[in-house]
């Protein structure tokens, strides 16, 4: 199913204010005021594994690694896992053929033990410790991402203790400032990533790089920095990288732009568009040069699995505030989207499981946390009869989401149910009070009645079949 399809299907029921481009491309009107993701009510789930929990159209995730694979044939394209990463993600991911890009220690643990094969990991991080260096070149990934000069002398005594030559890309800032939030600009010489090109740093790092006998440079990698739809801003950095690459020793094959492309609000990214353009600029540069073609790599992250993620909470109280302003609180919040207090990002939320003929009214809807910036969706249209008990579902919520999540308030993090061809299953489950307590080293062991009050009821394996 495309959103061509989904489109004329949503805006025929009650979600006339839904964006469609924010839901799994298997999302469908369902009976009783109901959607369906995967072939699964949303209400059915939320009664099922309980709320809050996040929802995953593994059939969405899919469309997308496909949809790159065909967009980019000849490129190499990794799946930035620090947007989501589980197991069940990174079956998808080896199917499709593509690479990882990993940020940590832990997620290179879970890429390994989930069968992604260490030649197709790429490793990052602008501070990995020492351990972190040592696991990734003991796996022997098949690329690691240098960021300073430090990391690179790091990077290469570990090396050299193992014996072994290592394949790195430095990370360059091309000084191209895409905009946004200050806090996702990652491409201007003013932030913590990557190496300036200004006063020729990034240049003696890289001669410093080839001088190492353990490293081997491979090519140059940047990242521009979050939501970009303009094609244009990764053109810009594709000239001062190459004039870059020109200078240094033969033997550079690759040219990382990163990832950040933009999945909702404002301009769609042209994926078609950005491949034809880059990959052109590339062609031309190197020829206006005299270098041997490179080849392409992008790291798309949100922009494989934001749409596919819609979280689903219950209602838990309504009330006017001397403003006049209508909150709706539900069972989750900044826990397990932070993405609103830190960035301002933007959502929607929608009734589900009911149909109502009420009018729609603004709403704010907020969640459970001891904080007042704890803000789900601001000003979205809601039926002015929702009530205590009613589920409410926010799309979007694929990326940074379950990844950002934490236990703050002691409050344990959602599970991710994954769902497919009517099927669902508990990818990961839910953190409970008792996993929250097993932390604290200062507690008896066997404190009474512990973990007894809390939600155990994650429904940890069952699968959903149709009706």
């Amino acid at each position: 199913m495309t959103l061509e399809t989904v489109i004329p299907s949503l805006r025929s029921t009650l979600y006339q204010h839904v964006d469609p481009a924010a839901w799994p491309l298997t999302t469908a009107p369902a009976p009783g005021g109901d959607l369906a993701v995967g072939g699964v009510g949303l209400a059915e789930l939320a009664a099922r594994f309980g709320t809050p929990a996040t929802v995953l159209d593994l059939d969405d995730v899919a469309a997308r690694l496909r949809g790159y694979r065909t967009a980019l044939p000849d490129a190499d394209v990794a799946y930035a896992g620090k947007a989501l990463l589980c197991a069940g993600l990174v079956s998808l991911l080896v199917e499709a053929g593509v690479r990882l890009d990993v940020c940590s220690g832990g997620e290179l643990a879970l890429a390994l033990r989930a069968g992604m094969p260490a030649e197709r990991i790429v490793v990052h991080g602008n501070a990995p410790t020492e351990a972190e260096l040592d696991a990734a070149v003991r796996a022997g990934v098949g690329r690691v991402v240098v960021d300073s000069l430090d990391v690179a002398d790091r990077l290469a005594a570990v090396a050299s203790r193992r014996r072994t030559v290592v394949d790195v890309l430095l990370r360059v800032a091309p000084g191209v400032d895409a905009g946004g939030h200050p806090a996702i600009r990652t491409g201007g010489d003013d932030q913590k990533f990557g190496v300036p090109l200004t006063g020729g740093r990034a240049a003696a790092v890289a001669g410093a790089i080839v001088g190492r006998r353990a490293l081997r440079l491979v090519g140059l990698h940047c990242h521009l920095g979050s939501q970009i739809a303009d094609t244009t801003m990764w053109e810009r950095a594709v000239d001062p990288l190459l004039d870059l690459t020109a200078e240094l020793p033969g033997g550079l094959t690759e040219l990382n732009l990163g990832g950040g492309h933009a999945v909702t609000g404002g301009t769609p990214f042209d994926l078609a568009g950005f491949a034809r353009r880059v990959t052109g600029a590339i062609a031309r540069g190197c020829t206006a040069r005299g270098l041997a073609p490179l080849r392409l790599g992008v790291e798309p992250g949100r922009a494989i699995v934001a749409s596919a993620g819609v979280t689903l909470y219950r209602v838990q109280a309504t009330k006017c505030a001397g403003s006049g302003r209508w909150f709706v609180a539900v069972d989750g919040g900044m826990g397990d989207n932070p993405r609103v207090a830190l960035y301002g990002a933007a959502y929607d939320a929608h009734l589900v499981g009911r149909t109502t003929c009420a009018a729609w009214r603004p709403a704010t809807v907020v969640g459970r946390y001891c904080e007042a910036g704890d803000v789900l969706a601001r000003d979205v249209a809601l039926p002015e009869d929702v009530t205590v008990g009613d589920v409410v579902a926010v799309p979007g919520t694929g990326a940074y989401h379950h990844a950002m999540a934490s236990s703050y308030n002691m409050v344990g993090r959602p599970p991710l149910v994954g769902v497919r061809d009517g099927v669902a299953r508990v990818l990961v489950r839910r953190e409970t009070t008792a996993d929250l307590l097993a932390r604290d080293c200062c507690l008896p062991h066997s404190a009474p009645d512990e973990g007894r009050w809390d939600d155990d009821a994650w429904c940890g394996g069952v699968v959903l079949g149709r009706d």
